[in-house]
Parts: structure tokens; sequence; C-alpha cells
């Protein structure tokens, strides 16, 4: 097992190392660079720009030096910490980020949490009950989860908030804790808003893993191993739990190497419509205006997740799974 992880762990720097190279290309792909963006958008609203201090800024950052300097440049610069100056924000990239970081951490985590906690024994019960009319119930609510877009459902809950309650739906806090340092009333209102994101972004994410949940344990049930445990008198209780739902659960720990990442990016299209102050629309934002910096550290940070994610999730489907080996050879 040590060899495999200092194996895996080896692997990963030549595979960072080339996704680097994939993310710089992409984000130099486009014509121009942000300055160039940032200048015809003043001209597009009337204003002149300060072409000296755009100058200065160009040097200053690298941008009149070749590509492959500049890559070298931003790839030295994150091995000891320093992910550049965001040119949108004016500000160093690791301070632009700040709260925005852990608001979406705890946004995902929650919603990962919630989902689990409704999937887990829907999931039980849709295998167990198998077409009864509970089971269909549960089945056409979750189809329907799974066919709505998250984004289209927080839209929909907006328009009957603001007809039935008045209530406009969006941020993670109230308008005026934004921007505005950590203290007791602004985490009461976090917690008091949370619940909403939370909601619209599990629901599809609990759908689609309650349908996995069920067709895994249904097939497990129907192995051999579980008919000679019915045969010879077993609680089923017992049954169900010493090796079918065991098995059937493979798919969650496989999908750590989704779930890291996600837990940083969120949902980008929900979190825009519900005004949410999480990572995702600043990266967007990012992309879009050019900022290499800021978005490059974003895209960096989420291949490093997800290369420790299937790490993490390789290891302990071996743990947890006896079928599976993490080496090769015949078994006996």
């Amino acid at each position: 097992m040590l060899r495999y992880i200092l194996w895996r762990i080896l692997v990963m720097i030549p595979t960072l190392l080339l996704i680097s190279m994939l993310v710089f290309t992409i984000i130099e792909l486009p014509p121009g660079d942000y300055f160039e963006s940032y200048i015809e958008e003043l001209r597009a609203i009337g204003e002149k720009a300060d072409l000296q201090e755009i100058e200065e800024l160009r040097a200053r950052y690298g941008y009149d030096k070749p590509i492959p300097i500049r890559y070298l440049n931003w790839v030295g610069g994150m091995l000891v910490g320093d992910f550049g100056y965001s040119f949108e924000y004016r500000l160093p990239v690791s301070e632009v980020v700040g709260d925005r970081l852990w608001l979406t951490v705890l946004v995902s985590f929650v919603t990962i949490a919630l989902t689990w906690i409704i999937a887990f024994p829907i999931g039980v019960y849709s295998a167990t009950r198998q077409y009864s009319w509970g089971d269909y119930g549960l089945t056409l609510f979750g189809l329907i989860g799974i066919a709505v877009p998250n984004f289209i459902f927080a839209l929909i809950l907006m328009y009957f908030a603001n007809i039935w309650f008045g209530t406009t739906i969006g941020h993670l806090m109230d308008q005026k804790y934004l921007n505005q340092p950590m203290s007791w009333d602004k985490f009461w209102s976090i917690l008091e808003h949370l619940w909403i994101p939370v909601i619209i972004i599990g629901t599809a994410g609990t759908a689609s893993m309650v349908r996995r949940l069920r067709a895994n344990l249904l097939d497990e049930l129907q192995k051999q191993y579980v008919m000679t445990a019915r045969a010879k008198g077993l609680h089923p209780m017992k049954v169900l739990t010493k090796y079918p739902l065991r098995m059937s659960l493979n798919f969650f720990i496989s999908d750590i190497g989704s779930i890291l990442p996600s837990i940083i990016s969120g949902a980008e299209i929900t979190a825009v419509v519900l005004s949410l102050e999480t990572t995702g629309p600043m990266l967007i934002k990012a992309l879009q205006s050019q900022d290499m910096y800021l978005a490059g550290s974003f895209l960096m940070f989420l291949a490093f997740l997800t290369v420790i994610g299937v790490l993490v999730s390789d290891i302990a489907l071996a743990l947890f799974d006896p079928r599976i080996r993490l080496k090769g050879g015949a078994t006996k």
C-alpha cells in the first residue's frame, strides 16, 4: 500500500505539470489580454484609459516577455505560495479569494452532508420495497429532481418567494454584512440564508444519488450469497447491512474525486442566479475578463483537488471492498 501511494504521488507531479501547461495555453488562446479588454471596456463607456499605468502593469507582471518566460514565472510563483495579482480586483489573488473560499466550502459541505443524509434512507427504502407505491412516488420525485436544472429551480423559487411572501431570495447574508469582517451577527445571518442554496443545489445531487444507490443495492440483493443468507434464516436487517449495502456504496467513495473540486468551484450558474458570495461567479468573471492569474490559480487548485480526490477514492475503495486490489496478478 505504501509503495502504491508513493508511486501515485510521484505520478501526480508530471500530471499537474501537464495540466498547468494546458491551463496556461487555454487562457492565452483568446486574442489579446486583460489590459486590452480593459481598454475596450473603458472606450465603450466613453472613458479614457491611463495608458501609462497599463504599460507599467504590463512590464511589472511580465506581459512584455515571451510566453514561455511568463509560464515559468507563473508556475514558479505558485510553488512558493505566490498566486499572482488579480488585475480585475487590483489585489493579490490570495486576498481576492478571502471570505469567498470558506463560504464556498461551507455551502458545499452542508449540501454534501444533507444529500447523503437524505439519499441513504430513501435509496435503501426504494430498493427493499421495489415497485411499491412509495418506490414509485420517490422515483417520480427523483426523476423530476434530475430533470430540472438547479438554476431553473432557483429561478422558480425566487419567483414564488417574491409572489407569495414578497421576499427577495439571494446572497448568503444580509446586504449590510457584505464586505464586512466576520462577527456573530454576520455568522447568524449566513446561517439564516444558507438553507436556500443548500436545498436548490442539493436537489439534483440527492435525486441522482438515490437512483444510483437503489440500482446498485437491487443488483446486490439478487446475488447468490444474499439468497443463501436468507435461506439460512439470517435476520433481514443483518442480511442487508452485512454485505449488500456495503458493496453498493462503492460509487459514494469513487465520487470523492469529483466532490473535492466541486467543494471549491460550487454550482457556478446557480450561484450567479442567486448572487451568492462564493468562488463560482468569481471564476466565471475571471475567465471572461482574461484575469489570468486569478483564473489560472482557480483552475490549478481544482486540478490539484481532483488528483488528490482520485487518489483518496482509489485507496478507500481498496480498503472498503476486498474485491478491489491495488496490484495485478492472479488470485488463488
